[in-house]
């Protein structure tokens, strides 16, 4: 039994416990979550137990498909057999809770500082993506994880879409000819143009590792690298179009408002080892019409035998299908089986699924730590390339060999040795 405590309880935690649900209503018997953590005790107890507690804060999001829209979900929807502690310092919880394993669904400052904690103390962990605030902060829990021989790995829910696994497939098989191009513009949809997004300061805050390109870069890199391989170079432009931001109740009047340091837009053009070129421009600005590329259904993908956009094919002959139905035709069941073990779809379960079994089995999960820091490399290529007004190779940051950009972040930690 792998006893889990969860450092982090805001309202991220519905759609993890939900996730978690979703495994034991599949049978996965193997976890039951002992300890939750939170700064406020009573963030802590309104996941506890349906009818008690205090009251969940309101989803922040009402987008569908976006895990911040997720709520009412409590641990005794999941678990009754288990009494579950509640802790306000997570060191405390680490050192002295009836844990084996850690969640860390912190803001990204936190990460390397948990992870620090819990690997001392012989915890496996799976953090929240971003894996860490910076590279180097990122490369130490790494090799802590590796020096220790304990399981680390980030919770990046984009590897296990159904559309990362069926894009992967598709392009991989040959079936579809070979991927050439990339776009994406999402301009003016979230949060703008000029709310605090998810309500949270801290993700326009530099040292904070705020920011858009870190936020949502980790996500896009991570789905193009299993789709079109990785990442070699890119070239970044990011910019601050809202300095200061805003959020306001129903009535439309300013209740928070911050001053921001960190990107709210990032356009990059990058290529991958095979040859793929892509392009990305998003933001969390934009005011007047919005826009979203693939006539709103997303990143769009140029192969040599057609284009997919959202859940369409396009062929060059003229003749359309469903991505999701070659998949299902097409594809080998084993591979189908490994992609969605136990019939589950949801990406919250899946990831949480395969960490769990890397513990049990002692093998490196999917989506390790060492995945998730080549995402952030790439993510802080987009921003050294910027700082730096050039083409950017990812193996730069990776190494170290570039990090003007996290300097103040890598200085406020203690990182630039």
């Amino acid at each position: 039994m792998i006893r889990i405590g969860i450092v982090g309880c805001g309202r991220i935690l519905a759609a993890h416990l939900r996730g978690y649900q979703l495994l034991r209503a599949a049978g996965v018997d193997n976890f039951r979550i002992t300890a939750l953590c939170a700064r406020r005790e009573s963030d802590a107890w309104s996941y506890v137990r349906r009818g008690e507690g205090p009251a969940q804060r309101e989803p922040v999001s009402t987008s569908p498909g976006d895990p911040l829209a997720v709520g009412d979900v409590f641990l005794s929807d999941l678990q009754n057999d288990v009494e579950v502690e509640v802790f306000t310092d997570y060191r405390e919880m680490i050192a002295a809770g009836k844990i084996d394993a850690v969640n860390d669904f912190t803001t990204h400052a936190l990460h390397h500082q948990v992870a620090e904690a819990a690997l001392a103390h012989d915890k496996h962990l799976l953090t929240q993506k971003p894996l860490a605030v910076s590279v180097a902060a990122g490369r130490r829990m790494c090799d802590q994880a590796e020096a220790r021989d304990l399981t680390l790995a980030v919770f990046e829910n984009a590897r296990n879409r159904a559309d990362t696994r069926q894009l992967g497939w598709l392009f991989q098989s040959g079936c579809f000819g070979e991927l050439k191009m990339i776009l994406l513009a999402n301009i003016g949809n979230w949060w703008a143009p000029d709310r605090i997004v998810a309500e949270t300061p801290w993700r326009h805050q530099l040292v904070e590792g705020g920011g858009i390109t870190l936020d949502i870069g980790v996500h896009l890199f991570n789905h193009f690298r299993f789709v079109a391989g990785e990442i070699a170079a890119v070239t970044g432009n990011t910019r601050i179009v809202e300095p200061r931001r805003f959020t306001r109740d129903s009535q439309g009047q300013v209740v928070a408002s911050v001053n921001c340091d960190a990107d709210d837009t990032m356009f990059a053009t990058f290529e991958t080892e095979q040859g793929v070129i892509g392009n990305i421009a998003a933001s969390w600005s934009g005011h007047g019409q919005p826009l979203l590329t693939g006539q709103g259904r997303g990143i769009v993908y140029y192969g040599t035998a057609g284009s997919v956009v959202g859940n369409e094919i396009a062929r060059d002959d003229g003749t359309h299908d469903e991505l999701s139905s070659v998949y299902e035709r097409q594809c080998e069941p084993i591979r189908q089986q490994r992609h969605f073990p136990l019939g589950l779809t949801d990406a919250f379960a899946l990831n949480q699924l395969d960490w769990l079994q890397a513990i049990s089995e002692k093998r490196a999960p999917e989506t390790s730590g060492r995945e998730g820091l080549r995402d952030l490399a790439a993510s802080f290529a987009v921003l050294e390339s910027s700082l730096a007004k050039r083409t950017v190779e990812v193996d730069e940051v990776l190494s170290g060999a570039l990090r003007k950009y996290q300097q103040p972040i890598d200085s406020r930690f203690g990182l630039l040795s």
